[in-house]
């Protein structure tokens, strides 16, 4: 018989359904070996990798088949630093970064970065001490070769090609009556060496398999040839295995990989500072009913009169310029758990027409609430207890036909339930479509009302009897539960009489819900008029609210119930259909017209950006489609600034109150170079480029343009205050420099106006050879301020200037009140 080796490496279910199949092909008798390699152990995290949710039988079947599975792991360093390092690391986890992670071979990739920085920190300082420099990387990388040092992973051995000697431990079912994996050998990288432990392995045959099987590798023996396939089909079938553990590795990987991304990213987050609320009368004119309270609740809105009894629709406001629904959360933080991450992630995932889009939640104490598509024509409770809307049983069928709809789905969804289904919290938009609300999210969910109080009791009447004796159901049950609530809001849409009518008697909520929860026959339900009723609709809820849930049907059963009813009503439901198209005629109009406001509006937000990005001559061209041509100025005054200290005082504050420091200071520029004819080039970190004569030429005047500005923001800096460092003054380097220069437009994706020329670079140098507080000018911009003769200018010498030699200038004082009209 021939034996063969067999190495796996890929997910654990995938090992399970392997080896099941070699339990069937009879391939688990000792003549093979499953090598499986698992570095970080995961599948040993119980110490039984066979275990997993399968009959008996299977489980049984996998614990024989484990004990040909020897599995490989990454060892874990025994030496006591190690171990340390990995305590501080839990630590450090858990207390800076909000992070529970559990000891594991997983904290070994850490404890492997730590000593790598430590291996080029010791070959680094040995090579600075021999004269070299962090940038002789070649020389750092040689001197690793074949290093040996003691990290905190023990003793680190690296070979000719700079890669670690790992060590790895083998793993085998060391107790056969328990099944529990134990280590059998460690092999040590450094040494080279197999060290065993002592546990004999236990073979299926009392030995290992042979290393020479017969018919193995003696091909040549014609006896040995029994298989039909070629070597060369063998090797392709085995390659192509090969490729699909590896695919469907990849693929669950990358999905699980993708999935942690979204529930970090949380898009579902909205922040109470982008909710805007106004007068509800312009989200709400002429849309639909008010909701009687007196004895029911109705948990879509919460906007009241004055005297309480009267529900205007939902709370709302505006998001994203949308109108949205607005529901508040009685709780004063939400605990973002993996549980409630999922829950969010489902509810963002959920997509149907019945259904009401989630668009996402506030969790920003204590404005804790969660934002939802907004219907117009409010809950299906205010449009059935208002007798100003018509309802014919065209259009009755057609809510009822919507409501299983979005039940059906919601079913059949990640959610599986709705457990708080009622005519409230179905809710109609502007085409009388209706769709559900209020489903999942259950860890927002909480009782405003005291235990004892009517708005607790009215918002019960549709709970389902098992519900209300306070068990605890699985999905199953839940499921059969929002089926009672169906019921319910099938005899309220019959009836038109409100929730649980009962005809004749006169019970409070708290009365009705203590009678359905007793379950005494005959059992406690609303009042049926058979006489004005389809027989099949009678007998569709009482079905529904049937006091043993397993008489109930499913939705998938009310789905075809629902569609016998209407079985003889097709040119009524066209009709029904044809006057919703007149509906949305009527308001196209109207739509249209705000549409395109808004697409105008948004139009004229994003010329404003154009212009404040690019000069506005530039813009247009640019609009038009066309190339736009640099251009040369004979003659332009360039100021160039930035803060004296400025690396310094980063390092002693934080990134965002850097961010912060110079959005204030350029913000305080900004509003000042308005006032003179100039145009801001760029910021770059600290430094502030301003030009004057361009784009638009502007004669003479650029350089007193510049010289009066520079003037301004020096006296706005004497009195800016630095947040975070109140008492620090901010000290401000400026030069000035007159000369000609080429502009023009440059790339394609977020296009620059950028300027050319000498004229630049020595304005720069104007800048960094200047001192605090005082303005630097070159002779040139003195000429051209003395043909004014009405700037103070002193002389400062002649200045060694990088790559310019020595240049004669001076400081710009002040300016004296000159003639008049010279500009």
């Amino acid at each position: 018989m021939a034996s063969y080796v067999v190495y796996i490496c890929g997910p654990l279910e995938m090992l399970h359904e392997i080896l099941l199949q070699a339990q069937r092909e009879n391939l688990t008798n000792g003549d093979y070996v499953f090598f499986y390699l698992d570095v970080f152990g995961e599948s040993l995290r119980a110490g039984r990798p066979w275990q997993d949710n399968r009959t008996w039988e299977q489980a049984q079947a996998l614990r024989e088949a484990f004990q040909t599975v020897l599995v490989i792991t990454y060892r874990e360093p025994p030496n006591p630093e190690y171990q340390e390092f990995q305590n501080r690391l839990l630590i450090r986890a858990r207390e800076d970064f909000g992070v529970e992670l559990a000891p594991s071979l997983m904290n070994l990739i850490a404890g492997c970065f730590y000593d790598g920085i430590l291996l080029y920190a010791e070959v680094l300082n040995e090579t600075i001490q021999e004269g070299g420099t962090r940038e002789d990387g070649l020389r750092i990388v040689e001197k690793m070769q074949g290093r040996k040092y003691h990290g905190v992973t023990g003793l680190v051995v690296m070979d000719k090609n700079n890669d670690r000697e790992t060590d790895f431990v083998l793993w085998a079912m060391g107790d056969l009556d328990s099944g529990d994996f134990q280590p059998a050998a460690h092999y040590s990288g450094a040494e080279k060496q197999i060290w065993w432990t002592g546990r004999p392995i236990p073979w299926v045959k009392g030995a290992p398999p042979l290393d020479n099987p017969p018919c193995a590798f003696d091909l040549d023996d014609p006896s040995c040839d029994k298989t039909p396939l070629s070597t060369l089909a063998i090797v392709a079938l085995g390659t192509g295995i090969t490729f699909i553990m590896f695919g469907v590795s990849s693929f669950l990987i990358f999905r699980k990989l993708m999935l942690e991304k979204e529930l970090a990213s949380m898009l579902w987050r909205i922040r109470w500072e982008e909710l805007q609320f106004g007068n509800s009368e312009r989200y709400h004119k002429g849309a639909g009913s008010r909701l009687t309270l007196s004895l029911r609740g109705s948990s879509y809105g919460s906007l009241m009169t004055a005297h309480g009894k009267y529900q205007i629709f939902a709370n709302t406001g505006h998001f994203k310029g949308n109108v949205v629904a607005i529901k508040h959360v009685n709780k004063k933080r939400i605990e973002l758990t993996r549980q409630v991450l999922f829950e969010l992630k489902h509810m963002r995932d959920v997509q149907f027409n019945h259904l009401t889009r989630f668009i996402g939640a506030c969790i920003d104490p204590p404005n804790i609430c969660v934002v939802t598509e907004y219907c117009t024509r409010g809950s299906l409770q205010d449009i059935l207890e208002n007798d100003s809307i018509n309802l014919d049983w065209m259009f009755r069928y057609s809510l009822i036909n919507d409501l299983v709809k979005g039940m059906a789905f919601l079913h059949n969804s990640i959610i599986a339930f709705h457990g708080s289904l009622k005519s409230s919290n179905c809710v109609v938009d502007s085409r009388f479509v209706l769709k559900i609300t209020d489903y999942g999210l259950a860890s927002f969910r909480s009782t405003a009302e005291p235990d004892d109080s009517h708005a607790l009791y009215a918002k019960k009447l549709w709970t389902a009897p098992e519900l209300l004796s306070g068990n605890s159901l699985p999905t199953a049950g839940m499921q059969k539960a929002d089926v009672y609530s169906f019921g319910i809001i099938l005899q309220e849409i019959a009836l038109r009489s409100g929730p649980f009518y009962l005809e004749g008697l006169d019970l409070s909520p708290k009365e009705i819900v203590q009678k359905v929860r007793n379950g005494q026959r005959p059992y406690f339900r609303p009042s049926i008029d058979r006489t004005q009723l389809n027989e099949e609709l009678v007998l569709l809820m009482e079905r529904c609210w049937a006091q043993d849930s397993a008489e109930r049907p499913d939705f998938g059963q009310i789905k075809c119930f629902i569609r016998r009813f209407n079985k003889e009503g097709g040119t009524s439901i066209l009709d029904n259909l044809l006057l919703r198209m007149e509906q949305y005629a009527n308001n196209l109009e109207k739509l249209v017209e705000e549409r395109t406001q808004a697409y105008l509006e948004e139009k004229r937000k994003a010329e404003a950006l154009l212009y404040q990005i690019l000069p506005h001559s530039v813009a247009e061209q640019l609009k038009r489609g066309e190339t736009v041509q640099a251009e040369a100025f004979d003659s332009v005054t360039i100021y160039f600034s930035d803060i004296v200290g400025f690396t310094a005082l980063s390092a002693e504050s934080t990134p965002m109150q850097v961010v912060t420091l110079l959005n204030d200071l350029y913000t305080c520029f900004d509003a000042i170079i308005d006032n003179f004819d100039v145009y801001k080039v760029e910021t770059i970190g600290d430094a502030y480029m301003v030009v004057s004569g361009l784009p638009g030429r502007n004669g003479q005047r650029h350089a007193p343009e510049i010289a009066r500005m520079a003037l301004a923001l020096l006296d706005a800096v004497s009195s800016f205050r630095i947040r975070h460092r109140p008492h620090d003054q901010l000290r401000l380097r400026i030069g000035v420099h007159t000369g000609p220069v080429c502009a023009g437009v440059v790339g394609l994706k977020m296009p620059r106006y950028c300027l050319f020329g000498d004229t630049v670079n020595t304005a720069s140098r104007m800048e960094s050879n200047g001192q605090a507080l005082k303005i630097h000018v070159s002779s040139t911009t003195k000429d051209a301020l003395d043909e004014l003769g009405c700037f103070q200018l002193e002389l400062r010498g002649d200045v060694e200037m990088k790559g310019k030699g020595k240049m004669r200038t001076y400081w710009l004082l002040g300016e004296r009140k000159g003639p008049a009209g010279l500009l």
